[in-house]
């Protein structure tokens, strides 16, 4: 649940709150979370800088940086990184801004894969042949990026281990990500492209980020270190499952029950990304029934919009009950049961 200034004001005009307190604690929560991000001017500034220069130094590299050599772009990485450390510490540290500071620390990892690149450029150490330009990093699947991915992880660990700031795990997903399309090439061959075994491998790797972004969470409170962990390897995951082809009517039905699981996951660990994921699942299982299953069926569209109506019903019982059902939920269930919700999703926070 998230409070507002205007929540405040009206608990003090209805005498829940003496005058004057409600500016006082609006005052105090604005203290206590001025180091969290939020969404004004400021940290859009301070977010959308910080994306331009990670593109910039990636997405948007063009060919012509290959003619500094490997040695040369790893120095400029090394510069860059070393630039936006220094700036960082003194935000961070004598400032005590720690969003655009967490910030810098986030690009200077980001300066990672490309002063990995570099050195590797030099030294010609490919794990799988050459890879071609550092552009072509963001768009193709090889092997040869492995190490590049690996690097990025250590360095996002590291600096978490310093700085203890949320966003430095999106570097980090993102290399898992991509580390999770690049393994398969690595392991099984340059010219192999089986991609059933590439979605097996997708969805496994997506599950194991997956479980690691639980036990992140099982462990966080007031800061959200799983976030992103959550997000890719949700993608991984889910992308890897619906890409894959079943032949048979139980496949496709364990398709439609495990993105009902994922809705069931998003009540518990209050992620409106596993919803979305979810529901597009179902959404495209239920399309098969409509187009191929039922296809010749004029009672299909009334038996899915009962149900979709009688899903509206227990939305608006649930909501209309929600505290009731927390309260008895909590006293029905193990406590060793509810310990495994975490703390996060145990608050209430959306």
């Amino acid at each position: 649940m998230k409070i507002s200034r205007d929540d405040l004001r009206w608990a003090a005009e209805q005498g829940l709150l003496t005058p004057g307190q409600d500016e006082k604690l609006w005052g105090a929560l604005e203290q206590r979370r001025a180091d969290k991000p939020r969404f004004d001017a400021a940290n859009v500034a301070y977010y959308a800088g910080a994306l331009i220069v990670i593109g910039a130094m990636g997405w948007y590299m063009t060919k012509a940086w290959e003619g500094l050599g490997g040695w040369g772009i790893a120095t400029v990485a090394a510069c860059y990184a070393a630039c936006f450390v220094l700036a960082g510490r003194a935000l961070w540290d004598r400032l005590g801004l720690r969003v655009p500071g967490g910030l810098l620390f986030t690009v200077a990892v980001g300066m990672t894969p490309l002063f990995t690149y570099g050195v590797l450029r030099a030294l010609e150490l490919w794990p799988q042949g050459d890879p071609g330009a550092y552009q072509g990093f963001h768009f193709w699947i090889k092997g040869s990026w492995f190490t590049l991915e690996i690097a990025t992880v250590l360095a996002g660990l590291v600096a978490l281990r310093f700085r203890r700031f949320p966003f430095l795990t999106a570097p980090i997903a993102v290399a898992l990500w991509y580390l999770s399309m690049d393994l398969f090439p690595l392991l099984m061959g340059a010219g192999d492209y089986d991609w059933e075994v590439r979605k097996w491998i997708s969805l496994f790797f997506g599950l194991a980020m997956l479980v690691g972004a639980y036990a992140v969470d099982l462990r966080g409170r007031d800061d959200d270190f799983s976030f992103w962990i959550y997000l890719f390897g949700l993608l991984a995951f889910w992308g890897g499952l619906s890409l894959m082809e079943s032949g048979s009517e139980l496949g496709k039905f364990l398709y439609g029950l495990i993105n009902v699981v994922l809705i069931g996951l998003s009540l518990v660990l209050r992620r409106l990304m596993f919803v979305i994921c979810g529901a597009l699942g179902v959404t495209g299982y239920i399309g098969h029934l409509a187009y191929r299953v039922f296809e010749d069926s004029i009672l299909f569209p009334f038996a899915l919009t009962f149900i979709g109506l009688a899903i509206i019903t227990l939305g608006v019982i649930y909501q209309r009950n929600r505290r009731q059902f927390e309260v008895l939920i909590a006293q029905r269930l193990p406590a060793r049961w509810l310990a495994l919700v975490p703390p996060r999703a145990r608050g209430g926070a959306a």
